[in-house]
């Protein structure tokens, strides 16, 4: 087995090769060069996985492979929300479609954990920014967040439940009458 060291001489021999194949794929010179830094980083800590007959270059093209393929994954989830903030934007609703949201909604958070209620009329109903409503209630906006998952999650198979097909067609223009 190898040791971390003997890893790291190893791989820093070939820099600046694997610099290149970075920079063939990544036209940011800066972002290539994190990203190396980062995936050198990655393979010291998981020199375990290595098999003595393995080709410590061919696994390492590996890992930069995946990093690779996980920064164009970021990147288009990135490009998909923006675009999709864009159109919101581009054709916001009208006072009337926010007026004709399903009205069980509001007769469903009663149901809901007290706290998750409280965080769905605060940030998302009265639109009170994450990081305020974190200070207020004294945890940070990663918590904030995370609760915020749950509680939407929580509401949405309340909805189902009450409202079943609408709930799945955007819920407006309900007639179920909570």
């Amino acid at each position: 087995m190898m040791s971390s060291q003997q890893l790291a001489e190893h791989l820093l021999q070939h820099r600046e090769a694997f610099l290149a194949f970075v920079r063939k794929r990544v036209a940011d010179p800066d972002l290539a060069a994190d990203l190396l830094q980062d995936s050198l980083l990655k393979a010291l800590k998981n020199s375990e996985q290595i098999r003595d007959d393995e080709n410590l270059v061919a696994w390492f093209y590996r890992i930069l492979r995946h990093a690779l393929i996980d920064l164009y994954r970021r990147r288009a989830v990135r490009e998909r929300a923006l675009q999709d903030l864009q159109a919101e934007l581009e054709h916001p609703p009208t006072v009337q479609e926010e007026q004709s949201l399903c009205s069980c909604l509001q007769a469903l958070l009663p149901t809901l954990k007290p706290e998750y209620a409280e965080l769905i009329r605060a940030v998302d109903l009265g639109e009170e920014p994450v990081d305020a409503a974190a200070g207020r209630l004294g945890i940070t906006p990663n918590n904030l967040n995370v609760r915020l998952h749950r509680a939407r999650r929580q509401l949405h198979a309340r909805l189902l439940q009450m409202c079943r097909l609408c709930a799945r067609h955007g819920c407006l223009d309900c007639d179920c009458h909570g």
